[in-house]
């Protein structure tokens, strides 16, 4: 009777028991623990020690005249990429092994970069990859840090990453030596770095870090016409005496519409998205009020929009991601803002006419050079045929262009241009090209004979032909060559182009590498021994080894039909 009597108190205490063990663990709020260790537990988020929203603005924008995001659904953009098919043939497995061991060499190249500078210069802007020193270049927010965060999540480094990303975290944007930061530099680097890295891991702390440094750059845009300086002076615009520049590059204050368009979309906050749509409002009124009309004069007279006088136009240093930024930005609000598409059309109208060449070469190639061009008072215009390693980029942005605004010429104009460049890369000795080099250009560009010029370089060394000079003839690790190597691959889907990248990794490797990293060299003109500077600028992890190690992935790891690239590679999520 005793045992009949225990059994129903027993089963009470085990249902009993189950019920309340459910209870502690099913009923409980839902988490992702994974997520929560990674964004709680690994990573203490610290708070800058000055705080910019804070800042009362001089030359405030009211509340009610603040421009909002396009609003509606993004519309249904024409595909970038090619469309991919996998090849289960013999010969198409082989091939992927191929480009699995290219990949794996690229990936060790940066393993191998990143290790040194995190031993010897973390936290630091830059490593010194000869010396094994540090140096900081740009504020000391650990530019190199910052800038290879999507890099480490995209080559699938993730305990590089989330150390990383603890140490992000914790960075102070008031704790800097300097009383001035590269306004365009931060933006581009730091900005761009936190917001892309956010996008790629969904870490909460990189958004705060974001939304910080977002509100002290906010802060260049307090000037009386709304437009950036050069230099963000802390001081002035704590106290609100920044002025906009009279004699600024072009790029410096309109290359800025991804990093600010993209904080507003994750923020929600309008004041980011209305500070840089002034500027487009900006370039849309004087296109055509300049000596080039359809493109915007090298510098910029930021306080009154007075551009006529100024009379060089380029695509290269001081103005070059300006132009890149027009199909970019469009892609990135969705086709909702047609301006972009205006620009784009009105300015590369003018560079087709004007500023593209194709150079005498004795086998003549079907290439063609960006150069740059001077507007005399008179009117006359004058080509000057140099070709910018910064310039590269054009074959990239045409091809972009060219699939968004649907022109097929100008992907064709874009494949012209980025094969110029590999060519300049396997035509000097070293296989890489110069940082500025010169050419005779044809009359048109039909071909046109080759007369068997040839000039020497300035030790007096025969250059090789088809070169009238390499001006500047280091190498600083520069990724714009393989940026449009990478564009135009995954716009047509020929694999010569990823044949052209590893030719050129190779001869990269090869010129540049020292015990510790990869270094800038002296000359590239030289066949043999590189003389190294050592310098490391922190693109050559977030930029160059990040697009040779994209052209040899799955072309569905940062899909451009998903992401666009900021002027420093990275990538920024499309809605």
């Amino acid at each position: 009777m005793n045992a009949l009597l225990r059994r129903p108190v027993r089963l009470f205490i085990i249902v009993s028991s189950v019920l309340v063990f459910y209870a502690l663990v099913n009923l409980r709020p839902t988490r992702d623990l994974a997520a929560e260790t990674r964004s709680t537990s690994r990573f203490e988020y610290v708070k800058s020690s000055f705080d910019w929203s804070t800042v009362t603005e001089k030359n405030p924008v009211p509340a009610s005249q603040l421009r909002s995001l396009p609003q509606g659904a993004p519309k249904k953009l024409p595909a970038v990429q090619h469309r991919f098919r996998a090849d289960q043939s013999s010969a198409g497995k082989a091939r992927r092994q191929v480009l699995a061991d290219r990949r794996d060499e690229v990936r060790d190249a940066f393993i191998k970069s990143w290790k040194s500078y995190r031993r010897y210069a973390w936290m630091s802007d830059e490593l010194t990859p000869v010396s094994g020193s540090r140096k900081d270049s740009f504020g000391g927010w650990a530019a190199t840090l910052v800038d290879s965060l999507d890099s480490l999540w995209i080559m699938d480094l993730k305990d590089y990453f989330y150390e990383a990303v603890a140490a992000t975290a914790r960075i102070d944007w008031s704790d800097t030596k300097e009383t001035a930061c590269n306004w365009f530099e931060t933006t581009i680097r730091h900005l761009g770095g936190l917001l892309s890295a956010y996008d790629l891991s969904h870490e909460p702390a990189l958004l705060r870090k974001a939304v910080e440094l977002g509100d002290m750059l906010y802060m260049a845009f307090d000037t009386p016409t709304r437009m950036p300086p050069f230099w963000l002076d802390f001081q002035q615009a704590k106290s609100g005496r920044l002025l906009a520049g009279s004699h600024d590059p072009s790029a410096s204050a309109t290359s800025s519409s991804l990093e600010f368009t993209r904080l507003a979309q994750l923020t929600g906050e309008r004041k980011y998205y209305d500070a840089i749509d002034r500027i487009t409002e900006m370039l849309d009124q004087t296109q055509n009020a300049t000596r080039l009309p359809g493109m915007w004069p090298t510098f910029l007279n930021l306080q009154n929009f007075v551009f006529e006088h100024e009379e060089g136009f380029t695509l290269g240093a001081l103005a070059d991601s300006m132009y890149e930024m027009f199909p970019k930005t469009y892609a990135l609000l969705g086709g909702l803002e047609p301006i972009y598409e205006k620009l784009y059309r009105g300015a590369t109208e003018t560079i087709v006419a004007h500023l593209l060449f194709r150079p005498k070469l004795p086998d003549q190639e079907d290439i063609l050079v960006p150069g740059n061009v001077w507007v005399r008072n008179e009117g006359r215009i004058d080509l000057q045929p140099e070709a910018q390693h910064l310039a590269c980029f054009v074959g990239g942005m045409f091809g972009l262009g060219g699939k968004l605004f649907n022109i097929p010429d100008h992907v064709v104009i874009g494949e012209k241009v980025t094969r110029g460049c590999v060519w300049a890369y396997g035509a000097m000795p070293s296989g890489m090209m110069p940082e500025i080099c010169g050419f005779i250009p044809c009359p048109t560009k039909e071909a046109c004979p080759w007369e068997g010029e040839t000039f020497s370089d300035r030790r007096g060394q025969t250059l090789p032909k088809g070169f009238e000079n390499a001006r500047d003839p280091h190498y600083i690790l520069r990724p714009e060559a393989i940026e449009s190597v990478f564009y135009m691959y995954r716009i047509t889907g020929d694999i010569e182009y990823q044949e052209m990248a590893w030719r050129m990794f190779q001869s990269i490797r090869k010129a540049t590498e020292t015990e510790l990293a990869f270094s800038a060299i002296e000359d590239v003109t030289v066949d043999g021994e590189t003389t190294k500077t050592d310098s490391m600028e922190s693109f050559w992890l977030s930029e160059t080894l990040k697009y040779f190690y994209l052209i040899f992935s799955s072309p569905d790891l940062i899909s451009l039909d998903e992401y666009v690239f900021n002027t420093e590679a990275h990538p920024l999520r499309r809605p």
